[in-house]
């Protein structure tokens, strides 16, 4: 594990965990303060003349670059529409700037560019701008991708933490780790004979269908880095309640949990790509679930807790065998580069 006191940078910095909050906040957050980054969410929300957007930007370095189920090309385009439906948006328009080795091969790009046709076109956004840089041989490791998102608000989107109440119901669109599985498996010489694929998919149109449902989320967040851990230990600590999970409702497949027992990893921290946490008021719980579980991206959608006055700013976990465990914030990411 990464020394936190560490005054040199190390892969854990880049694990969306607790390394990753310190660094951004101690570093980037108290010299760049102003009132819209000092929101902390996935995406800025700005007033631009009366009209309400979100805006978001994100780097893409996922090693292996092509795995089961998908690409660093649809992982940017799909990270990015994420993080701006999570915010409540409907994502319009995308950039792509792109730093490219020198010597890597041309083939392989336009394979790369061709996935990233295909995932702007599933997900409704154009990429309408970019930029394109190449490095010395030696000086990158092939390709590293950058995108930013614009969407427009819808008006009711979600308050965030702070507005969540005791007795919300929490829930997720469907298995968790998929992604990480994949990429750890990919790495370590694991051939996955069930073909487990990354779930990486656009998720704005399962939002759409629950707002479409009259459900108004008060919390929605993508549990990638830090996997669902992370969220809602985050979820936790910003709305000052507690969360109760249900070991037996949370939905992971077999080869996940395999994976995770073979390498001694928990799957509550292995990254998503395709899968939203979303608290919801106790009277729409029923109809965000029934919401989700219509639509391809949400099939095996599961309510997986509720927020509750007890242990406030905790994540306790109800084990199958009725006994307790505390999910803390991972320090760092026991997989680096997963996105």
């Amino acid at each position: 594990m990464a020394d936190p006191k560490s005054r040199t940078i190390t892969l854990g910095h880049g694990s969306g965990g607790l390394l990753t909050h310190d660094l951004v906040h101690e570093v980037f957050g108290t010299r760049l303060k102003n009132p819209v980054l000092d929101g902390w969410g996935d995406s800025a929300l700005l007033d631009l003349g009366g009209v309400r957007v979100a805006f978001t930007t994100d780097s893409f370095v996922v090693s292996p670059l092509f795995f089961p189920g998908g690409d660093i090309g649809k992982l940017a385009v799909c990270g990015t529409v994420n993080d701006l439906a999570v915010a409540g948006a409907v994502p319009r328009f995308l950039s792509l700037a792109v730093v490219l080795e020198e010597g890597f091969d041309l083939d392989r790009l336009e394979r790369i560019a061709d996935s990233i046709a295909r995932a702007a076109a599933a997900a409704g956004v154009a990429v309408v701008t970019g930029d394109t840089k190449v490095v010395e041989k030696g000086k990158g490791d092939g390709v590293y991708l950058n995108t930013a998102g614009v969407g427009l608000l819808r008006p009711a989107a979600p308050g965030g933490a702070a507005s969540v109440r005791p007795g919300d119901v929490v829930l997720v669109n469907g298995p968790l780790g998929d992604h990480g599985a994949v990429i750890v498996s990919a790495r370590s010489g694991i051939e996955l004979a069930s073909g487990l694929v990354s779930d990486c998919a656009p998720l704005a149109g399962l939002i759409g269908a629950l707002y479409e449902a009259g459900v108004t989320p008060r919390f929605m967040r993508d549990p990638t880095r830090g996997g669902a851990a992370g969220v809602l230990a985050e979820l936790a600590h910003g709305s000052g309640c507690g969360v109760a999970l249900d070991e037996e409702r949370l939905p992971f497949r077999p080869e996940v949990r395999g994976v995770c027992d073979l390498l001694g990893m928990d799957p509550l921290v292995l990254a998503n790509e395709g899968k939203v946490i979303v608290v919801v008021p106790p009277e729409q719980g029923a109809a965000a679930l029934a919401a989700m579980r219509a639509h391809p991206h949400g099939a095996a959608a599961a309510t997986i807790g509720t927020i509750t006055e007890a242990h406030p700013g905790k994540v306790v976990l109800r084990t199958r065998y009725g006994g307790q465990r505390l999910i803390d914030m991972p320090v760092s990411d026991p997989l680096p580069r997963i996105c």
